[in-house]
């Protein structure tokens, strides 16, 4: 090969390569904007829900963030970083349900003090119900909203003629969610950010229709008292109910249901299964039962049998005198055809069996004087 060939033959070459690195970078540089314009948006960062949000869910930070959102693609009635204060949303309400990454709108939150806002607040087909309580029977205002609680009602049953009353302790109704105390439904928080304790003279809870009318019972009955409950007991209680067969999931259930009535059944309030303390239980001085409704006397059981009717002889059985009546501790005596009722003294048993040696008790026959002895 002459050397005009091999310089055409390496000109070629580089030309080749030149023009593949060329057209790499072309097609390289024009599409890595667009995929990176398509993975993170350029506009401005909207609040989103992070988890899907029911009806009636009370906000706290872990529900909602913010994320970049396209600029387009952005409305008024959002919530822009740099404009809303997430602080002020805390405690707030869901309207209505909201998915997962969706975009919160102003009117899907309602505020404490809005129009509406226990409406919403509750779950739907529930009811709320207010509770007077004290630093005593309120947990000394160791409880928030969104707690649960167990409902104890203490009372005193009063019985007749100033007989001891039975006092009884019952806990009437078990896993009830607290939507607000003292019309509060958020908790205050100093400048340290610590959680205050303060003393509270109402709470309100969820409950359905039918608890709400024991409520309003148990209240003229005697005194609620509220005893918080573990976070842990939800699933305590789930597990009860499922073993129970109160909760029923239907065959062919897709798993987003089956974890649905799961939730609707951790939440649901139980009045079912209550447990209750007698002041017996406490003190061996109070009683375990109802005090008596008959006048305050209790019939008390007689500490002896009725004696046996006198034997009598062959010889005595066609005798049409009457038996005597039994009217207390006695001794009768039978001699022959005559009977004689003789009043019992204390020792009086052993006077009679110390006068013959053939005196025998129950009825038995007295050799000697041909006589019965009936105790």
């Amino acid at each position: 090969m002459d050397r005009k060939k091999l310089v055409l033959l390496l000109g070629a070459l580089i030309i080749a390569i030149g023009t593949a690195f060329a057209a790499r970078s072309i097609f390289a540089g024009g599409a890595a904007p667009d995929a990176e314009a398509a993975a993170v948006p350029t506009g401005p960062r909207v609040l989103v829900a992070k988890r899907a949000l029911t009806a009636g869910t009370i906000i706290t930070a872990d529900a909602l963030g913010f994320q970049p959102w396209p600029k387009e693609l952005v409305q008024d009635a959002y919530f822009i970083d740099g404009e809303a204060d997430m602080n002020k949303l805390l405690g707030t309400v869901v309207r209505f349900p909201i998915t997962a990454g969706e975009p919160v709108t102003q009117g899907a939150l309602v505020a404490p003090g809005d129009r509406g806002f226990l409406a919403a607040a509750l779950a739907p087909g529930m009811r709320a119900v207010t509770v007077p309580v004290s630093a005593t029977t309120g947990v000394a205002g160791f409880v928030f909203a969104g707690d649960r609680v167990d409902l104890v009602l203490t009372q005193a049953v009063e019985g007749e003629n100033g007989t001891q009353p039975l006092k009884a302790a019952e806990t009437v109704l078990r896993n009830l969610r607290v939507l607000a105390t003292d019309q509060t439904v958020e908790k205050t928080v100093d400048e340290n950010g610590k959680t205050e304790v303060t003393e509270f003279r109402t709470v309100t809870l969820e409950v359905t229709p039918k608890i709400a009318e024991k409520i309003a019972v148990a209240q003229t009955i005697g005194t609620l008292s509220l005893a918080l409950r573990s976070i842990a007991d939800s699933q305590s209680e789930l597990e009860r109910a499922v073993a129970a067969g109160d909760v029923q999931i239907p065959a062919g259930a897709t798993p987003e249901q089956e974890e649905r009535i799961l939730k609707a059944a951790m939440a649901r309030p139980v009045d079912k299964g209550t447990t209750f303390s007698t002041g017996g239980d406490v003190s061996r001085f109070q009683r375990t039962t109802v005090p008596p409704k008959n006048g305050g006397q209790q019939q008390a059981a007689p500490s002896y049998s009725p004696p046996p009717a006198p034997r009598r002889s062959t010889a005595d059985s066609s005798s049409s005198a009457p038996a005597p009546v039994y009217r207390g501790p006695s001794v009768r005596v039978t001699r022959g055809k005559e009977t004689t009722e003789e009043s019992v003294r204390s020792g009086a048993g052993a006077v009679i069996s110390s006068q013959s040696s053939g005196v025998k008790r129950a009825g038995q026959v007295l050799p000697s004087a041909g006589a019965t002895v009936v105790f």
